[in-house]
């Protein structure tokens, strides 16, 4: 292709897709607050007329009804976006995610929460996909070989002068830049460490906990997670089997999915105190400032988690400016995509907390191991107390899923974000016509 044709392309259309995988079947992805999950994707693709074949692919996470709410909401933003120059979007990532967040109509429905803020998240990561793509590399590497002034013209710093400048965020990853490419190296020998909540599902029987358990130490996990919160006397139980099924060594994390109060998170965490929780997650609502900051002075030395269920950069900064957190979730598809999650990392090594993604849904492990990953590489340089979600469901549906090796995730080769799914995967589950569905009718 010509460079002159290249500079004409313009994206050519937005499409939706409201997909879903039927997990409630096996109580997959079952915790205290979604009994029988059906783990869905308002799916995104940013169609082209490059000629290159290239197509921007992401999606926003939602566990059944309401997907198509989501997909509703991300279908509003279309006429922003088709007719733009890829050149341009592709090139200035930073001003194109600014340009959805401060339409001065949609953001009437957050500002910057809620389903129009996570349908900018999969819009703006599906045009990352194609950034990197047409770069060549996958989105880890694409923001890892970034320098730091092209790295925070991405931020958005509305909302976050009082806690982190774009002068301190500069210096962040200056202070990074030394070892960078020993780190990518690294990346590529050994991967990033990773845990999982394969074992834990609330609906799942203490056999198959244990079980599940076994096999994850036998895959090389040092971690595991639980889900707890729907009954005291079951989660002693499932804490017992599950330590018992371990031994000390292994840490295990607990996740109430924002199911109680606070005192009550305090009372139910002091029972389970005997067999060594290394977090609670989500002990109360997102939201609530204060309650995490009382939960954590609390429990300690239990580590206290959250960030899978928060709006927007804003809430972080206030977890971190009030000691509330020990340990920040961040989620590929729930704030506005690549450039607030960058944000959120910066907050976080400003801060000194570690960042330990959310990645319980489908293709939340593909895209957020791309942020963990560039974290490692360009912003705190670190891989010490920080791993990744995995969860083992529906990787056979995308076209280059996640790869885990002895409790590491491998870091992806192939360009773009792996959010792009099969097409035989999107026809199949297509909600409410595709096979799969009218099966089931």
């Amino acid at each position: 292709m010509s460079s002159a044709m290249s500079a004409s392309a313009r994206i050519t259309a937005l499409e939706v897709l409201d997909v879903r995988f039927p997990t409630s079947e096996h109580l997959d992805g079952s915790d205290a607050m979604n009994p029988e999950p059906d783990y869905s994707a308002a799916y995104v693709v940013l169609r082209t007329d490059a000629g290159d074949g290239l197509e921007g692919h992401a999606l926003a996470f939602t566990t059944g009804r309401g997907n198509d709410a989501q997909a509703a909401a991300i279908a509003t933003l279309a006429p922003h976006v088709v007719g733009l120059s890829v050149e341009e979007m592709c090139g200035d990532l930073g001003t194109f995610s600014r340009s959805l967040v401060h339409d001065p109509q949609l953001r009437w429905l957050g500002p910057e929460k809620g389903a129009i803020h996570m349908a900018t998240g999969a819009v703006v990561n599906a045009a990352w996909d194609l950034a990197a793509k047409r770069a060549g590399k996958p989105v880890w590497r694409f923001l890892g070989e970034m320098s730091p002034e092209e790295l925070v013209a991405q931020v958005d710093f509305r909302w976050l002068s009082d806690a982190l400048t774009p002068e301190q965020a500069l210096d962040i990853l200056r202070k990074a830049e030394p070892g960078r490419e020993e780190r990518i190296a690294r990346l590529l020998e050994r991967g990033y460490p990773a845990y999982t909540t394969t074992p834990g599902w609330l609906g799942y029987s203490d056999e198959k906990l244990a079980h599940l358990a076994r096999e994850a130490v036998a895959d090389g996990f040092t971690q595991i997670k639980l889900k707890v919160g729907a009954s005291l006397e079951d989660d002693v139980r499932r804490m017992r089997t599950a330590r018992e099924t371990v031994g000390d060594s292994i840490r295990i994390a607990v996740d109430a999915n924002q199911r109680w109060d606070v005192q009550p998170a305090i009372d139910w965490m002091r029972e389970l105190a005997p067999y060594d929780p290394y977090w609670i997650e989500e002990p109360t609502s997102p939201d609530d400032i204060l309650g995490h900051a009382a939960v954590r002075e609390a429990v300690s030395p239990i580590k206290v988690a959250t960030g899978e269920h928060i709006a927007n950069r804003v809430v972080f900064k206030q977890l971190l400016q009030a000691g509330a957190v020990d340990v920040v979730q961040i989620d590929s598809a729930r704030v506005g995509g690549v450039n607030e999650n960058i944000a959120i990392l910066l907050l976080a090594a400003k801060f000194g907390v570690p960042v330990c993604p959310h990645a319980g849904g489908v293709g939340l492990c593909e895209m957020v191991q791309h942020l963990s990953m560039f974290d490692y590489v360009a912003v705190s340089g670190t891989v010490e107390d920080r791993v990744i979600e995995y969860v083992d469901h529906l990787h056979e549906h995308f076209v280059n899923p996640v790869r885990i090796a002895d409790g590491h995730y491998l870091a992806p080769a192939v360009p773009g974000l792996s959010a792009q799914m099969h097409p035989e995967s999107l026809k199949e589950y297509l909600y409410p016509d595709g096979p799969v569905w009218t099966a089931r009718v």
